[in-house]
């Protein structure tokens, strides 16, 4: 349950920076004389993968150790 919700509140950060930067990059790309709006619409958008990269590495690694806690109780009982 607990890992759902953190994995629920990355995707949507996540895809929300992701659409943040697109817009941003495309708006550089295409419309704007400057060229630094393009490098801040890519930084963007590669900050929206590592925060979706890092949520999902917590809520792995969160599964992984209530996993353990699991089977060492399992095994306490014998």
């Amino acid at each position: 349950m607990k890992n759902e919700k953190l994995l629920n509140a990355t995707k949507y950060v996540g895809a929300s920076t992701l659409l943040i930067g697109i817009a941003i990059f495309l708006y550089g790309f295409f419309v704007s004389d400057y060229s630094y709006i393009t490098g801040i619409g890519i930084g963007t958008v590669m900050g929206a993968v590592f925060i979706f990269l890092m949520g999902v590495f917590l809520v792995a690694t969160e599964e992984m150790i209530d996993n353990t806690k699991k089977k060492e109780k399992m095994y306490s009982k014998f």
